[in-house]
């Protein structure tokens, strides 16, 4: 529905801006401009298993905790994030974009066994402050249009309250939690599209980004759930809308 809505405002927009070439705000003739952003994202984790990965899980005493799981795998899971632009320009085809980003979403890992009663969907809650920096090669400008390719890295932060994710403070072994790391680094890269009206700039942008590594946290001592990972990275798909 979010994605269908956001197509339909975006083939608006380029209707409406089918007319004489618009000044855009001014903001390629300024060297230093900002602005905010949108973004609907879609999360999902790469799974790594362990070579014994379909072993039971069982607890210090010996007592079967959890079956054999024969499927661990990660479920696409929306979410969607509020920031700011800052846009330094180099030259008139390349910019330097840092853009903060309030980021809210779930993770998800989706656990399988021999009996449906048992399989379990596994949810980690995240709230994010993503700092990409990238450089934005741009095309040259034909009339209201001008496209463009960034690419870059980005730090992330989870600011998420530790007792939330504590999983000492949780007695019942099924319902440990699969952390992930409070910080760790990205890659990323997409394209994009610069419409000039008026007063604005609006940017329509898809971007892709990864995990350098694995984000996977473990306890001091594991639980049914992350007994059988080995590695996670997180992978992110993100439809933005750029106001400058």
């Amino acid at each position: 529905m979010i994605k269908k809505l956001s197509a339909s405002v975006l083939f608006c927009l380029i209707s409406l801006n089918l007319c004489a070439q618009n000044w855009g705000g001014g903001v390629d003739y300024d060297r230093l401009h900002f602005g905010f952003t949108f973004q609907y994202i879609s999360s999902e984790l790469k799974v790594y298993k362990k070579a014994n990965w379909r072993d039971p899980f069982y607890d210090n005493s010996g007592q079967m905790i959890k079956d054999s799981p024969y499927s661990i795998s990660s479920p696409k899971s929306p979410g969607f994030a509020l920031g700011f632009v800052s846009d330094l320009k180099l030259t008139e085809n390349l910019n330097l974009r840092l853009t903060p980003l309030l980021v809210f979403t779930d993770r998800m890992l989706d656990y399988r066994y021999g009996n449906e009663e048992d399989n379990q969907l596994k949810k980690t809650s995240a709230t994010m402050v993503d700092i990409p920096l990238g450089f934005k090669i741009k095309s040259d400008r034909i009339n209201n249009y001008r496209a463009y390719f960034i690419a870059g890295g980005k730090y992330s932060i989870d600011i998420i309250s530790k007792k939330k994710t504590n999983n000492e403070l949780i007695n019942d072994p099924l319902e440990k939690l699969v952390l992930n790391k409070r910080n760790f680094f990205s890659y990323e890269a997409g394209i994009g599209l610069d419409l000039y009206f008026e007063f604005f700039k609006l940017s329509p942008e898809i971007k892709l980004s990864n995990s350098f590594g694995s984000i996977l946290h473990r306890d001091k001592e594991e639980n049914a759930f992350s007994q059988p990972l080995d590695k996670v990275f997180l992978r992110n798909f993100q439809f933005s809308l750029y106001f400058e």
